[in-house]
This record gives structure tokens, C-alpha cells and sequence, in this order.
């Protein structure tokens, strides 16, 4: 592989991204296993590994519940790990997809997202993620190929820091932005070791060399550990809010912690939005403020553990908000997003929201979809009727 400089500026894709992020965090083990779009990943690593470039042990696994289970056996006994998954794969590793929040080891994903089975299976969206975004992990959503890259390293730090210690999960589009090329900024590996320093920290119920096992928690003290977990959940929020802040002072790049504002300083309207499709966005919020309209632009970045407060305090105001969901929540018809931010305002000010669900199975969120998505929200932040669930492309059915 051709050497890497600091500075360099280099053209890659998503997975290329995230694998270099991996490469310089220098984790102590790596457990791979192949699924579509985030397969060039892990190729990428093996790479590494063979051109001695990272020094991980790296364990070609059978399927991905031996991936999960490795990483939370090598998370126990201290060590830095990473695995990456997409969509079924996702599925398959649940069971220890769940023990791994549940016993609070600091596990650093990357899932590439995809639609679930079925109809559609291999194609892009976000269902597959969102399914499991109650167990408990962090997931933090990124834009573009620079973020995947710097989202990876803030999820090492978010994930050990030893009041969180918890697992955290970069997820971005799946052939979206897994296979979109773009220029990548590379820093120095001194800076990432900074960022990242190598530090010892609570090992949670290893016991060497007694023995190598777990100890179990006692049933009255279920209780206690869930509420201690909620806590530290809770507090991932600020500390992902202070990551970004020292982030942007040794990198020179900023994202805004949990939640992106972006023309928001006098917005009467706004969309709020998540993924790949952000840009997209903003190139029809500049488009709309050449028309006269007020309109800006939240990104969610940290959906899990969800930013309500950052985001109440984002809309409020404001006349409407347009939602754009690349999922479906089936018991409340909409979006997870719309969802979410709906129960958020509960007790504030009342807002229109109004829901867009577009971009299932690999469709596109054009420019003319989110320009109608604005003005449908400009339409109900002026007092007009609006149907609250749209499914953009589908207005007929």
C-alpha cells in the first residue's frame, strides 16, 4: 500500500475510510467477517495486516455471532477491538449484539446500512440499524467519507471513556457512501495517539488468574446495573458534545456533537435529516434561501442515545419541521426519526411536524423530492392543512 503522509489528501471510499480509521487507532484485535457493502472493509484490513501495517490479531470468523462474541471476550480482558456488519448480518449477531451493551464492554462497529429481508435485501436504507436501536449501543450517523473517518476515532474515545464504557456503532449508507469516493484528509498518526491515548480502565467482572470467566449479577442487582447503565448512557450525550469540541481543536474539524445545525440563525421552517442524504439537503436549503424562504437544516448525528434536548432547543420557534426518515416505524406509521422527535416535544410548544419517509431499498432522496418536502412543511408551518405521513414518490397511493 502506498505510504500515507500527515496531511495527505487522499480519494477513497467509505469503507477505505473507515478502515484507515481503524488501521490508526490501532486496535488489539479485529473479528471479520464478509457482507455486502461493507465487505471491502474488511478486505482492506487484511491488507493492512498483511503489509504489517497494523499489528491486531485478526480472526477470519465462521458468521457474525463469533464475531460479536469475540470482541466482547477480548473487550472483558481490557483490549481495544473492532468488528464491522451490515443488515442480516446485523441480525444474526443480536444475541451478542445485546450482551455486549448489556455488559457495558466498549466495542467500536461499523454497520454499513442496509435494507433488511425482505422484500428488497441487497440495497441501501436504514431498517436494519434502527431495529436494533433499543439494546442500547451508541450509534452515531455520519454524512460523508471524511466523517466515517473521524466518526471511527471519536468512537474509540466515546466508547472507553471510562465513564461511558459502553459499545458504539459508526453507521453510514450503505452504497451510498461505503462505495462513494471522495477526499479524505489524513492526519498524523501522533495526533490520532493523542486523541486516542492507550490508557487502562475497569474491567468488568474479570477476575485473572483465578478465573476466566464473567461473574453474574444477581438478580437484586439487576436493577441497580440497568439504572447505573442508563445513567452512563445518559451521559454519552455530553460527553460526545465534548469529543467534538476536542476533535475540532487538534484535527481542525467540527461536526456539533449530537446534533449539526446548519443555516439555522433566524430559520422559520426546517428539515431534520440523518445520513447520507444531509447533502443532498443542504444544496436544496441554500436553493430555498435563494427563493426567500426561511428554511434551515438539523442533522442528527447521535440518534442512540437520542438528543432530545439538543433538538427541542434546535426547533423551537420555529413554524414547521419537515422529517426525513429512511426507515419505517410500523406501530406509529412513520419514521424513527419523526417518531422520536414527536415524543421529544411532548410538554413544548406545540409544532407541526411533518413526516417524509423516502430512500427505502436504495432510492434516491433527489433534490425535487426534499424541495416538495420544504414546501409541504412551508404549507403547514402557515396554518394550511397537511397530511402528516408522506411517502415521498408515493403521494397517489
Amino acid at each position: 500500500m502506498e505510504a500515507i503522509k500527515t496531511g495527505d489528501v487522499k480519494v477513497g471510499d467509505g469503507n477505505f475510510a473507515a478502515a484507515h480509521a481503524v488501521r490508526m487507532a490501532k486496535p488489539d484485535l479485529i473479528a471479520i467477517y464478509p457482507i455486502t457493502p461493507q465487505t471491502s472493509l474488511i478486505e482492506k484490513l487484511s491488507q493492512f495486516r498483511v503489509d504489517g501495517l497494523i499489528d491486531a490479531d485478526m480472526i477470519e470468523v465462521e458468521g457474525e455471532t463469533s464475531a460479536i462474541g469475540l470482541t466482547i471476550g477480548a473487550a472483558v480482558a481490557g483490549g481495544r477491538v473492532f468488528t464491522s456488519t451490515s443488515s442480516m448480518g446485523l441480525n444474526f449477531m443480536f444475541d451478542g449484539y445485546q450482551m455486549a451493551a448489556n455488559y457495558r464492554q466498549p466495542v467500536v462497529m461499523v454497520n454499513a446500512n442496509r435494507e433488511n429481508p425482505a422484500p428488497a435485501q441487497i440495497s441501501a436504507g436504514q431498517q436494519d440499524v434502527m431495529t436494533v436501536s433499543e439494546v442500547g449501543w451508541i450509534q452515531i450517523h455520519v454524512e460523508n467519507c471524511q466523517e466515517i473517518f473521524d466518526s471511527v476515532l471519536m468512537a474509540f474515545k466515546l466508547a472507553e471513556d471510562p465513564e461511558i464504557l459502553m459499545p458504539v456503532s459508526v453507521c453510514y449508507d450503505g452504497f451510498y457512501l461505503s462505495y462513494l469516493r471522495e477526499a479524505i484528509k489524513f492526519p498524523a498518526q501522533e495526533t490520532v495517539d493523542q486523541f486516542i491515548p492507550r490508557q487502562p480502565r475497569p474491567v468488568l467482572g474479570f477476575d485473572p488468574p483465578t478465573f476466566l470467566a464473567w461473574r453474574a449479577i444477581h438478580d437484586e442487582d439487576t436493577a441497580e446495573y440497568r439504572l447505573r447503565q442508563q445513567i452512563a448512557y445518559d451521559k454519552s450525550k455530553d460527553k460526545m458534545d465534548a469529543i467534538d469540541e476536542e476533535f475540532g481543536k487538534l484535527f481542525g474539524r467540527r461536526y456539533g456533537g449530537q446534533i449539526e445545525e446548519y443555516r439555522m440563525e433566524d430559520a422559520e421552517i426546517a428539515l431534520v435529516c440523518l445520513g447520507s442524504h444531509t447533502g443532498t439537503a443542504r444544496v436544496v436549503i441554500d436553493k430555498k434561501r435563494e427563493e426567500g424562504i426561511k428554511v434551515g437544516l438539523v442533522k442528527v448525528r447521535t440518534f442512540r442515545p437520542f438528543p432530545k434536548e439538543k433538538l427541542a432547543e434546535a426547533v423551537k420557534g420555529l413554524k414547521a419541521v419537515g422529517v426525513i426518515d429512511r426507515s419505517v416505524c410500523f406501530t406509529w406509521q412513520g419514521g424513527h426519526i419523526f417518531r422520536d422527535l414527536k415524543t421529544s416535544l411532548y410538554g413544548h410548544d406545540y409544532i407541526p411536524l411533518v413526516n417524509f419517509i423516502g430512500g427505502l431499498a436504495g432510492h434516491d432522496i433527489t433534490i425535487p423530492l426534499l424541495e416538495n418536502a420544504v414546501d409541504v412543511t412551508l404549507n403547514a408551518g402557515e396554518g394550511k392543512p397537511f397530511k402528516e405521513i408522506n411517502w415521498m414518490a408515493l403521494e397517489n397511493l
